[in-house]
């Protein structure tokens, strides 16, 4: 049993190296593309393609129907599922693909927004090849190949990059950003292709098919309700506000989405691995949980707080003036990604634990007491308003639901809080010595070259005495 562990931790270990490594490279990158491609693309153009990425990303989370989540946890001989899982991962992808080209004239002219059906046609290619690529991808989670994952996302981000800068060039606008998606998909289904030692052709068995379906349908229905929640967001502010402010939100929402990327990915990429193997230990279970939402925030409250501080000065500075209005929603966006973290973590959690029911519930639970106050943030104060309404609906319905769920592992709210209690007061220092900067500085660069050191240099001051446990838990994984 000891060597078990052992080996699961040097596994994890590795595998959380490299995503973070993976993570943090990328996450860089895409800030750097991000802005040239902001200098290059007007923000209505953004936009049209922000209409075309709400219908992909929603459409994704059902694209294989979480089947190969079954995939990862299963304690049987993965030979004895994944035939049956490549088959309803790319019946499905390619189902959703002829649903998406079908209705993209409705949804574009819904979004008010006619020129995006095109670019949504183009751009839901990208189902096919996820349904195709999702047995490749789960065998990678599932053996803790970070590294190869790596190999996969860096190659392209690549050949993404070249694509998305050459057509930004000639013009292309919104169909260069999803030619480069089309690129990016296909070249990381490639690579994770060509990493997998065990190939699986398509197969059928109906109790197998059966069993999968039971486990991954209402996770399918949680993921479809995820990106319902993280998007509905896109549909309300383009609805009722229109392209202009939905190219502003975009660009928000990505700057606002780099913490939870950049710290939260490493961490998911093994979690639900790693939680399925220490399911079967309660104290262990509870144990690693809380460990890893403690390491999540020591980093994330510090990006979190540094971006939403300065988010004017860091708009203003880095993107230019034109895109002087994505603050406005950036600050209240970045509070959410922060908590997305930890609920995204206990997602894992509950899946592992085969609680999907209960994520199925919770979500619906979200997207129900969001769309009403979306659109009230929406019409009483633009971009800002229905960021801050995320925030609401999370501290006021969904961490508690999440509590809720918790109790029968022994999770409780003190512990919890407990974990991430000395790193949230790093973080309220920082917004102290980060807003005191900003009323002296009047110049948005120098406030964010005198903010940003001082603020991170309070939030050290605060978590010291943490160091000697985050940097063991680094080395362990």
């Amino acid at each position: 049993m000891a060597r078990a562990v052992t080996t699961l931790e040097g596994k994890v270990t590795s595998a959380i190296r490299w995503s973070a490594i993976n993570s943090l490279l990328q996450r860089v990158s895409q800030v750097g593309v991000g802005i040239l491609l902001a200098r290059l693309i007007a923000p209505e153009q953004f936009g049209v393609f922000a209409v075309a990425l709400v219908v992909l990303n929603i459409v994704l989370s059902v694209s294989e129907m979480g089947v190969s989540v079954a995939l990862v946890r299963t304690d049987e001989p993965v030979a004895a599922l994944a035939p049956t899982v490549t088959t309803l991962s790319i019946l499905s992808g390619c189902l959703l693909c002829g649903l998406c080209v079908a209705g993209a004239p409705w949804f574009a002219r819904a979004m008010d927004t006619p020129q995006a059906t095109g670019v949504i046609q183009l751009m839901s290619v990208a189902l096919v090849i996820a349904g195709a690529s999702a047995v490749p991808g789960a065998l990678l989670q599932r053996e803790f190949r970070q590294d190869h994952k790596f190999a996969a996302d860096t190659s392209a981000f690549v050949v993404g990059t070249a694509v998305v800068v050459v057509l930004a060039l000639l013009g292309f606008g919104a169909w260069s950003l999803a030619w480069s998606r089309i690129a990016t998909n296909l070249t990381a289904a490639v690579v994770m292709f060509w990493f997998t030692e065990e190939r699986y052709r398509p197969g059928f068995d109906r109790a197998r098919a059966k069993e999968v379906l039971a486990f991954g349908l209402p996770l399918a229905g949680a993921s479809l309700l995820v990106f319902g929640v993280l998007n509905v967001d896109g549909i309300i502010v383009g609805s009722v506000l229109g392209t202009v402010p939905l190219g502003y939100y975009l660009l928000a929402t990505n700057l606002a989405n780099w913490p939870v990327g950049a710290f939260s990915q490493p961490v998911r990429s093994v979690s639900l691995a790693a939680f399925s193997k220490v399911r079967d230990d309660p104290a262990l279970f509870q144990r690693t949980f809380a460990r890893a939402l403690g390491l999540l925030a020591l980093f994330t409250v510090p990006a979190c707080v540094l971006l939403a501080a300065l988010a004017d000065p860091l708009v203003r500075t880095v993107y230019g003036e034109r895109w002087a209005p994505a603050a406005a929603a950036l600050a209240a966006l970045v509070l959410l990604g922060a908590m997305r973290v930890a609920l995204e973590l206990g997602y894992d959690y509950l899946a592992s634990a085969g609680r999907s029911r209960a994520i199925l519930v919770i979500h619906l639970v979200w997207l129900a007491a969001l769309v009403p106050l979306l659109a009230l943030g929406a019409h009483l104060d633009g971009i800002r308003g229905v960021a801050l309404a995320q925030g609401v609906v999370v501290l006021l319905f969904i961490a508690p639901a999440y509590l809720v769920a918790f109790r029968p592992y022994g999770l409780r709210a003190r512990a919890l809080g407990a974990a991430v209690a000395r790193p949230v007061l790093g973080g309220a220092v920082m917004v102290v010595v980060a807003e005191s900067v900003q009323w002296f500085v009047p110049d948005a660069l120098w406030r964010l070259v005198v903010g940003a050191p001082l603020a991170l240099l309070a939030y050290a001051a605060v978590v010291f005495p943490l160091r000697h446990e985050a940097l063991g838990l680094l080395r362990r994984g």
